[in-house]
């Protein structure tokens, strides 16, 4: 695929949506799956340049828009409170190939299904998080 190999480049098109397709049950599963966010938050918009806004968009409404989950995506009344906050100063991932399960830094909390799952680098236990069926276009 060209440009696969220079997430720069695929960045640089507006309809580029950032997602992970990372298995959370592999016995060693990707790094990608505990570092493309942070990744992209760290790494391309505070070392490269990538607007953080741009990328905290794409990471976000148009993925819902795509797949059609209504009531999430943005911050706005009515809609379900699923957030993360996080240091822009500081947020990087830590996964590597050989460890991939490592934590990134900088993240906050973590509010899922307006339910909140992590804080201060653990899960608090609470389990909001469900499997979202898209919504009918009709």
């Amino acid at each position: 695929m060209a440009g696969f190999d220079n997430p720069q480049r695929v960045l640089k098109f507006e309809a580029t949506m950032i997602g992970s397709d990372g298995l959370p049950h592999d016995k060693h599963p990707h790094r990608r799956l505990w570092g493309t966010f942070p990744r992209v938050l760290g790494h391309y918009a505070r070392n490269l340049g990538f607007s953080l806004e741009e990328a905290v968009h794409r990471m976000t409404e148009p993925s819902a828009r795509r797949f059609n989950l209504k009531e999430r995506g943005e911050i706005a009344v009515g809609n379900v409170a699923d957030l993360g906050v996080f240091d822009s100063r500081s947020i990087i991932d830590r996964a590597t190939f050989a460890d991939p399960t490592q934590l990134s830094e900088g993240i906050d909390l973590v509010i899922g299904d307006g339910t909140l799952a992590y804080r201060e680098r653990r899960l608090t236990g609470n389990r909001a998080g469900r499997f979202l069926r898209r919504w009918s276009r009709a």
